[in-house]
């Protein structure tokens, strides 16, 4: 059967390449961008882990999880062999007064286009991680990467204090009262965005998936994710199977079938170090997706953890790599 989720997503890609804009950002490295665009994945057909360049699930589902749990600190994701966080976390420790380590200034960048430098920094952030993994104290200040989406979603705090677990609140509400159309998680908080990233912010970076929306029909659940800007190679590639995961886990939970996973994304784009890679993703053939098993013993997305998800028939590609750019 034709892989047609993936091509999909294929689609996406070359659509950027042909119609992109060039776009400074944040980071310095330049983009090709385009603005709005959306795509529709139809759960029924195949779990969407792509195998144009293989992806590893067990980060996808590890980084779910930490969401899920509420947790913001990076080292329940490398006691889970899980780095896709590092750097922000980094970024917080040699920003601090506290570092007396080698100039880190710049250290995305730097690191791409200085060898020298780049041993420094991959020396500097192993032995970083692995103090978050051994110094309680030390993990608790520099591994915790502010309000980001687990705080979000299970832990928004109001301004007189309160806190509301949305994604409880949401789960309940499918269960009774699934014609909703206030099924919303969001992880947009103004006050915590301003000035995101910077010394002292309340949060790492602001959240790029903004915000998401359930809808039930016909016994079957679908999700809508908002996104306000996708790394369409790196990052657009982990957040589809994630919402898609997500989709199967709270559909078991409320009694009801995976339906669609329909992506928006306002700011869509390329990286210009992302761009070949890209071409030769596009090269390959897609081949059959493979399929989600979930632990049957377990009914609560709550009480999942990561050896109760599994992915069977994956036969993809080879891996591709990308520099993040942070």
């Amino acid at each position: 059967m034709k892989n047609e989720l993936e091509q999909t997503y294929l689609d996406f890609l070359q659509y950027i390449l042909d119609n992109g804009v060039k776009k400074e950002d944040r980071t310095g490295t330049g983009t090709l961008s385009v603005f709005g665009y959306q795509m529709r994945f139809d759960l029924s057909r195949g779990f969407p882990l792509f195998t144009t360049r293989r992806t590893s699930f067990r980060l996808i589902a590890s980084e779910l999880l930490w969401f899920i749990k509420g947790d913001t600190n990076i080292r329940y994701l490398l006691q889970h062999n899980n780095h896709i966080w590092d750097e922000w976390a980094f970024k917080k420790w040699v920003e601090s007064d506290e570092y007396q380590g080698p100039d880190m200034t710049d250290f995305g960048k730097r690191c791409l286009v200085d060898e020298a430098f780049n041993k420094v920094y991959q020396t500097e952030l192993d032995a970083f991680c692995q103090r978050i993994l051994e110094d309680d104290a030390f993990a608790a200040k520099y591994g915790d990467l502010g309000n980001v989406y687990g705080k979000q979603w299970r832990n928004w705090t109001t301004s007189t204090g309160e806190s509301i677990d949305q994604l409880t609140d949401v789960i309940e509400q499918i269960k009774t009262n699934p014609d909703s159309r206030r099924l919303i998680v969001n992880a947009w908080n103004p006050e915590d965005v301003v000035n995101a990233g910077a010394k002292g912010s309340k949060a790492a970076l602001p959240p790029c998936h903004v915000m998401f929306q359930f809808y039930v029909a016909n016994g079957k659940l679908s999700c809508h994710l908002l996104q306000r800007s996708a790394d369409s190679f790196l990052g657009a590639n982990f957040n589809i199977p994630s919402y898609s995961l997500l989709t199967h886990l709270i559909a078991r939970e409320c009694g009801l079938e995976a339906g669609e996973f329909v992506y928006s994304i306002s700011d869509a784009h390329i990286y210009s170090n992302h761009v070949e890679q890209v071409k030769e993703q596009l090269s390959r053939e897609p081949r059959p997706l493979p399929t989600l098993a979930i632990n049957p013993e377990k009914q609560s997305i709550f009480d999942m953890e990561l050896e109760d998800l599994t992915i069977e028939g994956y036969d993809p590609h080879p891996s591709i790599k990308a520099p993040i750019a942070v």
